[in-house]
């Protein structure tokens, strides 16, 4: 029987680039995304490469959402051996005192609550079944302070706490649980970002040593070694994927 990835916000982005390379490695995808244009899309590929893939709508800040997608990924598949918890916007770019409440309860429940409720049933359904792993998106934001997003650099933290503590309480069940903390890269989320904010993506690239972003595919490989068998003795690492960017910081 194949191997099964569930991958949040794997309609576009990161997301997308992980189902593609996981596919190639013959394990099938439950893509999960709020968008359905992106989340067909991304069944397409996955499928052009040979593996099966269902998608699944859900807004991942809603509990009950989040457990629907975890229970059909199993219907379909009986099991789910990895878990890519992506799922995450980024905000503003506001000043933190210029941000309204509404935008931080956004950020808080999509970013945080969206990938703690993920953790509380996919971890459930791995540890019944002998062990899993998993992969959560932190970010540069999350492992040092940065300008402009203080609520996402909030959730970005907060996801490298709940990684190690996973793994204190759940490693001897067979749970592989770590991070991945990408800087700058070159993803719609991130693209929308610096429209927004264009002083921003220069002073971005000039702030990175090998003075570039970095690309969906590059992440997507680390993702890809860390959920898989390559990494079996990794466990509660959180991993900088930023072109150096937060090695001086």
């Amino acid at each position: 029987m194949s191997e099964v990835a569930v991958i949040t916000g794997g309609g576009s982005g990161l997301g997308r680039s992980a189902a593609q390379k996981l596919a190639e490695k013959g394990i099938n995808i439950v893509v999960v995304d709020v968008n359905e244009d992106g989340g067909h899309g991304t069944v397409d590929l996955v499928k052009e490469s040979g593996s099966d893939a269902i998608f699944i709508k859900a807004d991942v800040s809603k509990a009950e959402e989040v457990k629907h997608y975890v229970d059909k990924a199993v219907e379909k598949y009986g099991t789910i051996d990895y878990f890519f918890n992506n799922a995450g916007i980024s905000g503003s770019g506001k000043y933190f005192l210029e941000s309204d409440i509404e935008e931080i309860n956004k950020i808080v429940e999509i970013n945080m609550l969206g990938a703690l409720y993920g953790m509380r049933f996919v971890a459930e359904v791995m540890v019944k079944n002998g062990g899993g792993s998993i992969v959560n998106m932190s970010s540069s934001a999350g492992v040092i302070g940065q300008s402009t997003v203080v609520t996402y650099s909030a959730t970005k933290h907060g996801i490298v706490g709940m990684t190690k503590s996973m793994v204190a309480e759940y490693a001897k069940d067979g749970l592989r649980v770590n991070a991945v903390a990408p800087g700058g890269t070159e993803t719609p989320m991130v693209e929308k970002y610096f429209t927004d904010n264009p002083q921003m993506k220069e002073m971005a690239e000039q702030g990175i040593p090998q003075k570039r972003l970095g690309t969906p595919e590059e992440v997507a490989e680390l993702v890809t070694f860390l959920l898989t068998s390559g990494a079996e003795y990794i466990n509660g690492e959180v991993i900088r994927i930023d072109g150096g960017f937060t090695s001086t910081k």
